[in-house]
């Protein structure tokens, strides 16, 4: 009889198929969709008067799989639990072993920095046992955060509204942004001018643009009589040149992605949102269908704050490098990035599993956003280890009446990394300045005109997605795998919203922020997350006993806990109500957005006496085919969107169809895309257009004709789906309390 095959089990189908494949007909290899274990949702499940033990059930919803799981498990020769390389996947791994009942001689860890066929079968060749240090950290994690969001929501339900809720990290992060609003409200502009002279060589031909640099030392003019005064003193009088300056310049490439970094640069390039950047990372990671590849992982584990990549890897990126642009092109040697002190070095930095699969090669293979956020991993990787870009710098100072002016200029002499990839910016870069004259100390110039121009200093600007990041990374507020979920929820829980690619905080987020800092300051201190989470990596490093962390917190949280219940006895903080500029028909004043039972809604601030109320709509960009005038976001019954003029049914236009910024380049008229996600090519909806496109060819599904049988077998099916639908209204009737039965199963069901 032949040995049961073994069993390796991975957290998603597409990550099983894709090692099924290397691993052949001796292993089976299973998806546990997940977790399979955790904390019940409707109690706390964690024992605070004890010692923090947590109480874990099976997930609802997944008894066959954890049946089938067990089946299979228990006809294998060995488990292997292949989940992800972090805490989390190896605390899902302990809590499958634990689930499966599977002794220690039977449960092999194993996991994968990168799906490829090697990594794979080495790993398979070398498991380990669960790493508990690593379980614990995860289980320290899961119940601090736990304990913070099941004590301190319902204390948001009484005191601010119902719904709401805090986080050890989200609360955090949700400061940072209302702290940045406030220092913009705090701002004081200060004036400065600048002043511009173009200047006219006077013994060889050439005019060149220069700045306001200052006297003896650089100084900033503050105001309009500073800068006449310098005017004054310069009109009409000769400028020299004082020093010529050349240099060169070289430009090291930016290190390979790491988990921030790569959700920061795909916010800035590609427009991706840190969720998307990590669900669509995943995909790449647990593999794609490449055409003559078959099933491929096409990159390394994206949750890493390392930048250490394996020698194999470099040495492929030189070889890729020489080949393609030149051996000029390579930086010479093994470019290593220094990772930063503190950081998880457990991985490498984010990169193609093979270089050779350029992302041109193997587009076809991807969907849209797959392809955009491969190129821009691989271009980041095979950039790092590409030549310094080199420029050649000029700065020249021309004085007069004892006024320096200076001009300078910077132009690319070698292109190296940049001729494959070149970092994006959060803010504005150095100009590189106008191509100057050739100019020798001593040339000579007169002014043809002088230009002055008033400023004000700017407050710092509001975060995007891209800079939160960045700035959550630099405080140690959360680690590289929560970012994403982080300013996610922050902004489903509209604690925070995004105006312009910009995030700001609502109303709501400032109230329960100021709540949180006068009542939970620890909670919410940035430099108190940040060590617990050094207290969390401290656990990781089996330095720390995770029991005792638990006990250290939850003395203190108890504490706070109890004083704000106190304080706050019989007092509800007001939200103040967002003003729009809708005016209420009836009375005139401008209505205010509430929130209702199914969203938001517009309403009269007169309240009882005007009880006028108004659905809230969204303003589009583009205009009516049909009159002109603004389109406007709006809701079907069943919840749809649609698009409609605002003029209503004076004009009558509606449909499916998105409205964009664009115009068509014909007829001048807005481009509609297909409604859904992803990104769509525009078309234009104006049917006496030359580039007009007919419904059937915008990418909608279209209904097939059915047969007369066809129709009979439709009809049979709606009528058993009919009955299905009635026993189940029954039961969930029933399970309700409306019928006697259920009256008689919900009583007994409280009193067990």
């Amino acid at each position: 009889m032949s040995k049961p095959a073994n069993l390796v089990i991975v957290e998603s189908p597409s990550k099983a198929k894709t090692i099924g494949k290397y691993l052949g007909p001796d292993y089976t290899v299973k998806a546990s969709m997940g977790h399979l274990r955790d904390l019940p949702k409707s109690t706390m499940g964690v024992d605070l008067d004890g010692d923090f033990t947590p109480r874990y059930i099976p997930v609802k919803g997944k008894e066959d799989l954890i049946k089938e799981l067990k089946t299979a498990a228990a006809a294998a020769r060995t488990v292997y639990l292949a989940t992800d390389p972090d805490r989390e996947g190896e605390a899902i791994s302990w809590h499958l072993k634990e689930l499966l009942n599977l002794s220690d001689e039977k449960a092999r860890r194993v996991t994968f920095n990168e799906i490829t066929q090697k990594v794979v079968k080495e790993s398979i060749e070398h498991p380990r046992q669960i790493d508990y240090d690593l379980v614990d950290a995860q289980q320290a994690r899961r119940v601090l955060d736990r304990i913070v969001g099941y004590q301190l929501s319902p204390l948001l339900w009484k005191k601010v509204r119902r719904g709401l809720s805090a986080g050890r990290v989200q609360s955090v992060a949700t400061r940072l942004v209302v702290d940045r609003e406030n220092e913009i409200r705090a701002f004081q502009p200060k004036e400065y001018w600048s002043l511009d002279v173009k200047l006219n060589l006077t013994e060889k031909p050439g005019s060149f643009i220069a700045h306001y640099w200052g006297e003896d030392k650089k100084r900033e003019l503050e105001n309009e009589a500073q800068t006449q005064a310098v005017i004054d003193e310069i009109s009409g009088k000769p400028f020299t040149v004082t020093n010529v300056k050349k240099a060169e310049k070289k430009r090291t490439a930016a290190p390979p992605f790491t988990t921030s970094t790569l959700q920061q640069e795909a916010s800035r390039k590609l427009g991706f949102t840190p969720k998307k950047t990590m669900t669509v990372a995943q995909q790449l990671y647990e593999g794609v269908d490449v055409l003559g590849e078959g099933t491929t992982g096409l990159i390394t584990y994206m949750r890493t704050d390392s930048l250490r990549l394996s020698d194999e890897a470099m040495a492929a990126a030189a070889d890729f490098i020489r080949r393609r642009y030149g051996k000029e092109y390579y930086y010479g040697k093994f470019h290593v990035f220094k990772t930063k002190s503190g950081a998880q070095d457990a991985h490498e930095a984010i990169r193609p599993t093979h270089v050779e699969l350029d992302p041109e090669r193997i587009r076809g293979s991807l969907t849209p956003d797959q392809y955009r956020l491969y190129k821009l991993i691989w271009s980041r990787f095979l950039a790092s280890q590409m030549a310094n870009a080199v420029f050649d710098t000029v700065s020249i100072d021309t004085e007069c009446a004892g006024h320096t002016f200076r001009s300078s200029h910077q132009s690319m002499r070698f292109a190296g990394f940049i001729a494959v990839y070149e970092e994006g910016r959060d803010d504005e870069g150095e100009a590189a300045g106008s191509p100057l004259p050739e100019l020798a100390s001593g040339d000579r110039a007169s002014c043809e005109k002088i230009t002055k121009e008033q400023h004000f200093t700017q407050p710092p600007a509001r975060y995007t997605e891209a800079t939160l990041v960045k700035a959550m990374e630099e405080k140690g507020v959360g680690r590289p795998s929560t970012y994403a979920a982080t300013i996610s929820i922050i902004q489903d829980r509209e604690y925070v919203t995004k105006q312009d690619k910009r995030l700001m905080p609502t109303a709501l987020g400032e109230v329960v922020t100021g709540l949180m800092m006068e009542r939970f300051n620890d909670i919410i201190d940035v430099e108190f997350t940040a060590n617990m989470e050094n207290r969390l990596d401290a656990v990781e490093e089996g330095k720390q006993n995770w029991k005792e962390l638990l006990a250290d917190f939850y003395g203190g949280f108890k504490q706070e806990l109890e004083d704000a219940e106190t304080a706050m006895e019989g007092v509800r903080l007001k939200v103040p109500e967002e003003e729009t500029d809708e005016v209420c028909e009836l009375c005139g004043r401008k209505m205010v957005v509430k929130m209702g039972r199914f969203g938001k809604f517009l309403a009269c601030p007169g309240f009882p006496e005007c009880k006028n109320t108004k659905p809230l709509v969204e303003r589009m960009p583009g205009r009516c085919p049909k009159c002109g005038g603004g389109l406007l976001k709006r809701k079907s019954k069943r919840g749809y969107a649609y698009y409609a003029c605002e003029q209503g049914q004076e004009c009558g236009f509606m449909t499916w169809d998105v409205p964009t910024a664009e115009d068509c380049p014909k007829c001048g008229q807005t481009l509609f895309k297909k409604s859904g996600r992803g990104r769509m090519k525009p078309f234009c909806i104006n049917e006496a257009c030359e580039a007009f496109l007919p419904e059937d060819k915008r990418g909608y599904y279209k209904k097939k004709t059915t047969t007369e049988g066809t129709d009979e077998e439709s009809a049979s099916q709606k009528k058993t789906t009919g009955k299905a639908t009635s026993k189940k209204s029954a039961a969930k009737k029933g399970a309700s309390g409306k019928t006697a039965a259920g009256k008689a199963a919900v009583k007994k069901s409280k009193e067990a």
